[in-house]
């Protein structure tokens, strides 16, 4: 386990090498000059031209893009062009807010999806598991902009339930939980579904049922207990996707985030800020894909099982070839 962990630490850095390089290249090609956007308007060609030597928009892409790995390495995201502070205390202040929206949304999805699913999967091929099955469909289907727009229109601006946009009171979290929540619940619910159902036509559960256990616990202590085991997986793979969906439900409802941020960035051709905001949530969402993958192998013996075959076969042929040498100098 320890050599594999090491592994894929290790093949993070050429993956997140590679993303910054990609992003790097496309701000280079997308029209738009960060140094005019600095300067402003009305500042003369004298004035651009020494903005663009004191932000060295003029080297070359290969060494802007190495100038940044080397200050990365050390936490250093260079200095924002239009906050004129550092890029990475610009993230570290707004990260928290993002964190906790989709710490939110996550929650929320489980809290609807993992029930929705086990209803449906209980009740397959009734009118509970089709209506389960249409929300799943639905709330799939609509972009998140697209139900976030909904959401202000229906309960914020026509009946004022909740504000507009805004973080100053607890309210002003719901309606950008709900709108990232339903889309990742209607995933959780599917999977929970199938798995649930791929359980129950075991042959342990038959024999559960054969020796007169009652069906609560055949539910909860055998189906349950192995049907959420990819579940709780992929959990920790829809958070890691919610961290950078959150630009948009940020965005829509003016969530002071990293999304805004990169959002902003992006407008402003403010290069350090985008690739430092790139590269974070890069970071991020790789590390926990590392520990949703960790976690599976804890929670399942299955998997285990596998790594420590994986030793005992290694150690097996170490044993065989061993024997052969000794064979052979004999």
């Amino acid at each position: 386990m320890i050599k594999y962990i090491v592994k894929r630490l290790i093949l993070m850095i050429p993956i997140l090498l590679c993303i910054v390089l990609i992003v790097t290249i496309l701000m280079d090609i997308t029209p738009g000059d960060p140094a005019r956007i600095v300067a402003g308007s009305t500042a003369t060609e004298e004035e651009y031209q020494k903005v663009r030597e004191d932000l060295k928009l003029d080297d070359p892409l290969l060494v802007r893009y190495a100038r940044f790995i080397g200050g990365a390495v050390t936490g250093d995201f260079g200095t924002s062009y239009i906050t004129k502070t550092s890029v990475f205390d610009d993230i570290m202040t707004r990260f928290p807010y993002t964190a906790l929206l989709a710490i939110l949304s996550v929650l929320l999805a489980v809290i609807i999806g993992i029930p929705l699913g086990i209803l449906a999967a209980t009740n397959q091929n009734t009118w509970k598991d089709y209506l389960a099955i249409f929300f799943s469909l639905l709330c799939s289907s609509m972009p998140a902009f697209w139900l976030a727009l909904l959401l202000v229109q229906w309960f914020a601006v026509k009946t004022s339930i909740f504000p507009v946009s805004g973080i100053e009171h607890w309210t002003g979290w719901v309606l950008p939980v709900v709108s990232l929540a339903l889309g990742y619940a209607a995933s959780i619910a599917r999977l929970t579904r199938s798995s649930t159902l791929e359980v129950i036509r075991q042959d342990y559960i038959t024999t559960a049922r054969a020796k007169g256990v009652h069906e609560r616990t055949v539910l909860y202590r055998h189906v349950l207990k192995n049907s959420l085991i990819p579940v709780i997986t992929s959990v920790g793979a829809i958070f890691g996707m919610a961290l950078g969906g959150a630009l948009i439900a940020e965005t829509i409802f003016s969530v002071p985030g990293l999304g805004t941020y990169t959002i902003t960035a992006l407008t402003n051709r403010d290069y350090p800020a985008i690739q430092g905001s790139v590269l974070f949530l890069s970071l991020l969402f790789s590390i926990v894909i590392l520990v949703v993958d960790i976690l599976y192998a804890i929670i399942d013996p299955r998997i285990r099982s596998q790594y420590s075959g994986g030793k005992k076969q290694r150690k097996h042929k170490k044993m065989l070839a061993g024997s052969a040498t000794a064979a052979k100098e004999e």
